[in-house]
């Protein structure tokens, strides 16, 4: 439908082709229904390269009526969607997030107890006293990964709220008996960001200030470690592991012991690039009788940060690296990366099996990308660094063979 044929829409509808044509050059326009997904739809072109402006001003004046706008483009030009006003979601008891909480603060200390240096004895058991000691002596661990975590999803949560998204509270995930006592924890977004700029800010806020933590937390950790000899044999029903490498974890490493660690006896044949580039990949050789670190409990939360920033910055679907590639790239060049990234779990898989559950996740929910209301506003030169940013930690704190087993 024409400009020529506003005139014989409802007045409902030239009410807000009235706030609409004050932002947008209207082309032509289409009314919808709720089978429809919008109300009206509005072909043209901004008006005003301030489209973040413009977004404020016509969702303002829309609000009144019950109704929000969507800013959409694509290669045939720009368009915008009324639709009725989405209610903010509910955001469910806090009883539940502090229960979640407490319970995982005692599973991390449970494992971080099993790394510790108490004393333990049959007897510690059958009182609540020895227990409670026992308990206590992970402190270090879970103050140190439960730092971490805390600091990721606050990361998330306040700058959501800064840029008026409502989300909830962290809701942290017991894993008792495991090799980190969580799961990790996460926030809900109970509304969509308002434009590329905030959805990136939000994505990035996590990993970046997470990690900033992580780092402190891994060099207090690895001055805590000792270097001690990797057996060459291990006593039967026994095992050792080796935690992998990021560029980040075998530089704090040098950093702290002066040596590029696992450090093999020799390098055989191979020249020490090509081996480091091949154990980074394929944790292949075994450095047996070589060096490594006896790693400290709060080494081990240093790491486990590492491991959590980067599978969250994994580039694909709804993991807070998509959002960043989106954001960068937009969703249909972010999409053509997809196949590469789920191909390369694939293939790491071989050398480390868990990399094949998260091809799986990938696969079901990763061609899914979030979109925020306004998606013809760009991002600027500076959010476009952060994300660029955000990408070179992913590179820097990925593991490729988080754990190589010793039998």
């Amino acid at each position: 439908m024409t400009d020529g044929l506003v005139e014989n829409l409802t007045v409902d509808t030239q009410d807000i082709t009235f706030l609409v044509n004050k932002v947008f050059t209207i082309h032509s326009v289409t009314t919808g229904s709720e089978r429809h997904g919008f109300r009206v739809r509005y072909n043209g072109q901004m008006r005003t390269v301030d489209s973040e402006a413009a977004y404020d001003q016509l969702s303002a004046g829309l609000k009144p009526m019950g109704l929000m706008p969507l800013f959409r483009e694509e290669e045939g030009g720009q368009y915008i969607l009324i639709i009725n006003h989405r209610p903010a979601g509910k955001i469910g008891p806090i009883w539940v997030n502090v229960l979640l909480f407490v319970l995982t603060v005692f599973s991390v200390l449970l494992t971080g107890a099993q790394f510790g240096t108490v004393e333990v004895d049959a007897q510690m058991f059958s009182s609540l006293g020895g227990i409670a000691k026992f308990l206590l002596g992970g402190w270090p661990f879970a103050v140190s990964l439960l730092g971490i975590l805390l600091a990721h999803e606050f990361g998330h949560y306040l700058v959501g709220r800064a840029r008026g998204v409502k989300v909830t509270l962290p809701y942290f995930i017991p894993f008792p008996f495991s090799a980190f006592g969580t799961m990790g924890a996460f926030i809900s977004m109970k509304e969509v960001p308002k434009n590329k700029k905030h959805m990136l800010e939000i994505g990035i806020a996590g990993p970046l200030i997470g990690l900033l933590v992580t780092i402190p937390v891994l060099l207090i950790g690895l001055n805590l470690s000792t270097l001690g000899p990797i057996a060459t044999e291990m006593p039967e029903g026994s095992v050792q592991f080796l935690e992998g490498n990021s560029i980040i974890y075998l530089l704090a490493k040098y950093i702290t012991f002066g040596e590029l660690l696992p450090q093999p006896v020799s390098y055989g044949n191979l020249s020490p690039v090509l081996y480091w580039v091949r154990y980074f990949f394929t944790g292949r050789p075994l450095p047996l009788g070589g060096l490594d670190v006896q790693i400290h409990p709060v080494a081990w939360a240093g790491w486990a940060g590492l491991f959590v920033t980067a599978l969250n910055l994994i580039p694909v679907g709804q993991l807070d690296g998509g959002h960043i590639l989106s954001t960068l790239l937009g969703k249909k060049r972010a999409k053509t990366i997809y196949p590469f990234i789920l191909g390369a779990l694939i293939l790491l898989g071989f050398a480390w099996q868990g990399w094949w559950l998260w091809a799986a996740l990938i696969f079901i929910a990763g061609r899914y990308h979030a979109e925020p209301l306004d998606q013809i506003t760009p991002i600027d030169r500076k959010h476009r660094i952060l994300g660029i940013i955000a990408l070179v930690v992913f590179i820097l704190s990925i593991i490729p063979v988080p754990l190589v087993i010793i039998q």
